[in-house]
């Protein structure tokens, strides 16, 4: 059985993560606060995964430090001291936000251009991170949703209770179900993957359609119209917020999305809004 510690036991990943593999691993777990990681024993641990972060904060300048000490600088922290305790893999916990607005669809050739504190810490930390003499992998998923998550997801959900309309746009989106991404990294520590990596749902997402389906979740219907397609299509080029909405962002499939998808799209959607 592997060993494993997850640093950032309060994340929202962290925390999922701990319960959907409790059974296959052994799993401890630290928060990264206040130096309390450093008093966790790194020793015979076979995986450390690196969740702590910063992702929903304000993005003024006050905040700039603050994400790139607990994003990049404590990371790379915890994985020299992991490189010191004979630590066999250090997972880091990035995000697809390293790409800013490249896009519509996202290669592996594809260059990261990040745009905010986010994504810029993020991407930092993955550069020095792989100039370690240590087995690093990185995950760079998209929108992660799931039952109890934060960001955009729970906004969608509070958006189709109060619509009774919504814009009927045809755009693409990669989005995971956290028990597809708790899949992936259980499949990277078995087999000890290392590089880059991106986990996402077999399924791109349609904005639209996925409002659809939390509205019928909820007994209501809402109805798509193209009547307020002009106006969102001039808002997109002007609000990041918009852009995130109803552009378009996808990784490019590799083919095996399916080897760690264990919940369809409609039934992750049922169950990050229901719980159940």
């Amino acid at each position: 059985m592997k060993h494993v510690l997850i640093v950032g036991e309060n994340s929202y990943i962290g925390a999922s993560f701990a319960k959907y593999a409790g059974e296959r691993c052994s799993i401890q777990t630290v928060s990264a606060r206040d130096g309390k990681w450093r008093d966790a024993n790194f020793t015979g641990i076979d995986s450390i995964l690196y969740c702590a972060g910063i992702a929903h904060a304000a993005q003024n300048k006050e905040m700039k430090q603050l994400y790139y000490h607990v994003n990049c600088d404590l990371a790379v922290k915890v994985a020299e001291h992991a490189k010191s305790a004979g630590v066999k893999q250090f997972i880091y916990l990035s995000s697809m936000s390293v790409y800013g607005n490249v896009g519509p669809v996202i290669i592996p050739e594809t260059q990261p251009t990040a745009i905010d504190f986010y994504g810029g810490s993020k991407l930092a930390a993955e550069e020095k991170l792989q100039q370690l003499d240590l087995h690093v992998c990185i995950l760079r998923p998209p929108m992660v949703y799931g039952f109890g998550c934060k960001g955009n997801f729970p906004r969608l959900v509070k958006l189709s209770k109060s619509m009774l309309v919504f814009p009927k746009i045809k755009n693409r989106r990669s989005m995971i179900y956290i028990d597809n991404l708790c899949e992936f990294v259980c499949q990277a520590i078995m087999e000890n993957k290392s590089g880059i990596h991106f986990p996402q749902n077999a399924e791109y997402v349609n904005t639209t359609e996925l409002v659809q389906i939390i509205s019928r979740l909820h007994g209501k219907e809402i109805r798509a119209t193209g009547l307020l397609n002009p106006m969102i299509a001039i808002l997109k080029n002007c609000l990041s917020p918009m852009d995130k909405l109803f552009g378009d962002l996808v990784y490019e499939k590799t083919g095996d999305e399916a080897n760690y998808n264990v919940i369809s799209f409609e039934d992750g959607v049922k169950m990050a809004v229901l719980g159940r």
